[in-house]
């Protein structure tokens, strides 16, 4: 069977199938595609192609027929768009090369239509396994976005998927808005703790730690008090990265119990005292933070030797009458 008999097939059977949900709509995912296997099985006139009618459940695609696949999809919406499978693709079928889609929509005007897989892809959806979203009738597909076709990309192992994935999703970003999963190296993977937990609540040490990776991730912080926005990266990285919601930002860096723990009357920038103090701790920070992170929060790699000396030109721009480069990591400068 080659592509353009695989096409009529698959313009036979949606055509059937089209019918019979007009006459009565599909109500359950399981009923079509089993319907789907028994259409294309009577459409196949080969008594040498079999159809596996008690597949592996989480096998990708649902039939295989030689080379060729068809993934089932099956909606009660009126919408051609729905979450496909995960981008890991790990109980793939390898005999199949070319994927088709075949699209139950109950919904609405129930109607049946399929599509080439590849050109159907139009999103990555992210949750705890990055999965892709499909659209039938799609305009631009996901990798022509990712420019990397899905015959490639498929082949891939996840650590370079990821790749890809974390450059579209940061393309998508809108202002304010942050990735909360930057898997950077193979077998690492970030995931957040199962409860929210309040700033207030934590220990002093946890407190500690998550200001210096903050303030490293952040050098906008140094901004002029009267910058509105100048806290709004600290608090998604906490939130995103470590569960962790902060309701009172300012207060992190420019409340006398973090800049002036001694309550001296020293005076000077209290900004400038809450970074001072916590120095060590940065230093830590930026020998062990994952890459991503530096690559997400200031859009390019820096190795962690040169991290510090990167943070203290950022805020030397940032910084308004005073210079940070003058009073903070003068070791490492």
């Amino acid at each position: 069977m080659n592509k353009s008999q695989i096409e009529q097939l698959l313009d036979d059977i949606t055509a059937r199938l089209r019918e019979e949900a007009r006459a009565k709509p599909f109500p359950k995912a399981k009923e079509f595609e089993d319907r789907v296997r028994e259409v294309v099985k009577d459409a196949i006139d080969d008594a040498n192609v079999e159809i596996d009618f008690d597949p592996h459940p989480q096998a990708f695609p649902d039939i295989a027929i030689g080379e060729y696949g068809i993934e089932v999809k099956h909606t009660t919406s009126d919408s051609w768009r729905c979450v496909a499978n995960s981008v890991q693709e790990t109980n793939r079928i390898e005999t199949v090369r070319h994927i088709y889609v075949v699209y139950g929509k109950m919904g609405g005007v129930p109607d049946v239509r399929w599509g080439e897989y590849e050109k159907c892809v139009v999103h990555v959806r992210t949750s705890h396994v990055p999965r892709f979203e499909i659209e039938i009738g799609a305009e631009k597909s996901l990798f022509d976005q990712m420019g990397i076709s899905y015959e490639k990309f498929h082949k891939l192992d996840i650590h370079e998927k990821m790749t890809y994935i974390r450059k579209y999703a940061r393309s998508r970003l809108k202002k304010g808005e942050r990735l909360w999963w930057l898997e950077d190296a193979p077998g690492e993977l970030h995931t957040l703790p199962i409860q929210a937990r309040l700033y207030t609540k934590l220990s002093k040490e946890e407190k500690t730690k998550l200001r210096a990776e903050a303030v490293l991730l952040c050098p906008g912080i140094v901004r002029s008090g009267r910058s509105r926005d100048k806290y709004d990266d600290v608090v998604l990285y906490l939130l995103t990265y470590h569960g962790v919601l902060c309701h009172q930002a300012r207060d992190l860096f420019s409340a006398g119990s973090v800049a002036n723990p001694e309550n001296d009357d020293n005076g000077g920038i209290y900004i400038a005292r809450a970074i001072k103090l916590l120095e060590e701790e940065i230093l830590k920070a930026a020998e062990r933070m994952s890459d991503a992170l530096f690559e997400e929060y200031w859009g390019y790699s820096v190795p962690p030797e040169n991290r510090i000396k990167e943070w203290l030109r950022q805020a030397d721009e940032y910084a308004r009458d005073w210079k940070p480069s003058e009073v903070l990591f003068l070791e490492e400068a």
